[in-house]
């Protein structure tokens, strides 16, 4: 940013990702930091069907906003650039990790979606590869020779199909073959699923990932083949959205004819590297309406919805929500220590 700003560089503080980034502008005198958090990640085969364009596009507007209207202003302003958050590339974990938010008070963001709420529940999240290896023959001639890793990975999915029906209805297990051989005449000698295990607490969810590793020990059993499960990416963990902070960026968005609503903790969610952050620290992701109800996330008609005009308006909107709280919580001690208590009041025994 301009002004007194500078970049923070080096790979270590990065976290080691290549496009990730801090900005700061620092003010006159000593006082709270608050990193603002820009996603810009797209989706594989769909682009920006998430709406990260905006929230990348909208946390520079808040942060320059705020030091445009309080260049004076007490503490520290953070832009965090923040990649791969789809995939499970954990980037905000990753950059906690290397101490980018040691020091850092509270966070903020914002996200597209097809309505307006100031939070909604995050599950956790494991990210998991099941790889199977066999032994390869040929198809025709003699497949009694292999052992298909195939074959692996159509019992282990049938044996998740088996045990969705005796977990919580909270839970989601769902993924993708990755790898399901080369050739139709040749026996797989590997095959592999990418999934992901879901629950509303990270406790629950490395539980069921226990339950999913028996399932694949089982389907490599009954099949003569070898099984291996590894995490492609840290867990992600159940989000908290402060309350306190929610509020004050919904009076702001009000303010400028925006309706917004509480979310539903019992209502479906994702899963978002958010929610390790906000195990740290005070944190907001509340959701600004860029689309028409009823557009799902992670689809062609968001990634259109994404670019209209009607969305860089609402960006616009949430950028100064986002203003609204980070340049409240440099100049209002008492709104930050409101924060700090109900982090502190909801924060699970660990």
């Amino acid at each position: 940013m301009a002004g007194r700003g500078g970049l923070l560089a080096g790979a270590a503080r990065r976290g080691g990702l290549s496009t990730a980034f801090v900005a700061t502008h620092a003010g006159s005198r000593p006082g709270p930091c608050v990193a603002v958090l820009a996603e810009y990640d797209a989706l594989p085969g769909i682009g920006h069907g998430c709406g990260h364009n905006l929230i990348g596009a909208g946390a520079a507007a808040a942060a320059i906003a705020v030091a445009r209207a309080l260049p004076d202003h007490p503490g520290t302003v953070l832009v965090v650039g923040t990649p791969g958050e789809e995939m499970g590339g954990a980037g905000k974990v990753r950059l906690a990790a290397a101490g980018v938010f040691d020091g850092v008070d509270a966070a903020v963001m914002f996200h597209p979606g097809d309505h307006s709420l100031t939070g909604r529940p995050g599950l956790a999240a494991a990210h998991l590869r099941v790889a199977f290896t066999g032994h390869s023959a040929h198809a025709a001639v003699s497949p009694w020779r292999g052992r298909s890793a195939l074959a692996g990975v159509q019992v282990f999915l049938a044996a998740l199909d088996a045990l969705r029906q005796f977990i919580p209805p909270t839970a989601r297990v769902h993924g993708i073959v990755s790898d399901g051989g080369q050739a139709p005449n040749v026996v797989p000698a590997r095959a592999a699923v990418d999934l992901y295990v879901r629950d509303r607490t990270a406790v629950s969810a490395r539980e069921l990932v226990g339950r999913v590793r028996q399932a694949a020990a089982g389907a490599a059993l009954a099949t003569g083949t070898e099984v291996d499960v590894s995490e492609t990416g840290p867990l992600y963990e159940e989000r908290r959205n402060n309350t306190v902070l929610a509020e004050r960026f919904a009076t702001a968005v009000r303010a400028l004819g925006v309706e917004i609503a509480p979310g539903d903790p019992d209502s479906p969610a994702g899963s978002s590297d958010i929610g390790n952050l906000s195990q740290l620290m005070p944190v907001i992701h509340p959701y600004i309406q860029v689309a028409e109800t009823g557009t799902p996330g992670h689809s062609d008609a968001m990634r259109e919805a994404s670019a209209t005009p009607f969305a860089h308006d609402r960006t616009q909107v949430a950028a100064a929500g986002l203003a609204r709280v980070v340049a409240d919580l440099l100049t209002e001690p008492e709104l930050l220590a409101a924060a700090r208590e109900e982090f502190a009041a909801a924060r699970p025994s660990r």
